[in-house]
């Protein structure tokens, strides 16, 4: 995993990472409904390139984003909102960075799966207002036709080994005693066209089909195979997909000594 976790340092998956489908607006209107205290800051832990950073910092006080990958924060402080008044980028593992609290919410966009819980939640906790909650945002594209001749695609060149597509990050941290889970809830779904080409480019964003992992052989059979699969799908090359996001919430805790 930690191998795993390196490739988000890599500059081509920073680059990817602009394939990836916006958050639902709901996500943020939900975000600013959990805040129940004042200061309304942000603490936004794994930040990556501010998917979710850029888009809440207009909403409240103020969001710090925090992630452990210059090229991340690089093209975060690029991208649209990256340079909003509001917004204050770090590159810093969470475990040792300089928080600035008392923060109203926590909120890790798929991303807390990497972390070192015990250390993350022992730094972050001191940092909270009363109130303050700690949400996990997973999003993405649901029913998708072609999964079944994609999968066999992803599966030869994975570098993850032993996937298992029924873990749960939330339920894993509530089990370790870390989380006292409040509420969950999904968006409604949305639309979202993109090209076949945008679509493998996502595909490479994340750290186990990362380009630089894949020799150039590799990454080209790579792309060949999934634009095989989906060509049945798509229109003028260009796919139709439906876009839910899962938020997850309650109090984070200190773990027991």
């Amino acid at each position: 995993m930690t191998e795993l976790a390196a490739t988000f340092k890599q500059q081509a998956v920073a680059e990817a990472y602009r394939h990836r489908p916006p958050y639902p607006d709901e996500v943020f209107d939900r975000l600013v409904d959990l805040i129940a205290d004042a200061p309304r800051r942000v603490l936004d832990i794994g930040a990556g390139e501010g998917a979710i950073a850029r888009p809440l910092a207009p909403r409240v006080e103020h969001v710090d984003a925090i992630d452990f990958s210059q090229p991340m924060v690089d093209a975060g402080r690029q991208r649209p909102g990256g340079d909003h008044p509001n917004l204050s980028w770090q590159v810093n593992p969470i475990e040792t960075a300089d928080l600035d609290g008392q923060y109203a919410l926590v909120t890790a966009g798929a991303s807390i799966h990497w972390m070192p819980w015990e250390e993350t939640f022992a730094r972050i906790v001191p940092h909270l207002t009363p109130n303050a909650q700690l949400v996990v945002v997973e999003h993405g594209p649901v029913d998708q036709p072609w999964m079944d001749e994609l999968v066999p695609v992803i599966l030869r060149h994975s570098r993850k080994p032993n996937h298992d597509p029924e873990f749960n990050v939330v339920d894993a941290i509530v089990e370790r005693g870390l989380l006292d889970l409040t509420g969950t809830a999904r968006t409604t779904r949305v639309g979202y066209r993109q090209t076949v080409a945008d679509y493998i480019e996502r595909l490479h964003s994340t750290s186990s089909l990362a380009r630089d992992l894949m020799p150039a052989d590799e990454a080209a059979a790579f792309d060949a195979g999934v634009a095989e699969a989906l060509r049945p799908y798509a229109k003028d090359g260009v796919l139709d997909l439906t876009i839910e996001a899962e938020l997850s919430w309650g109090r984070p805790k200190i773990p027991s000594q």
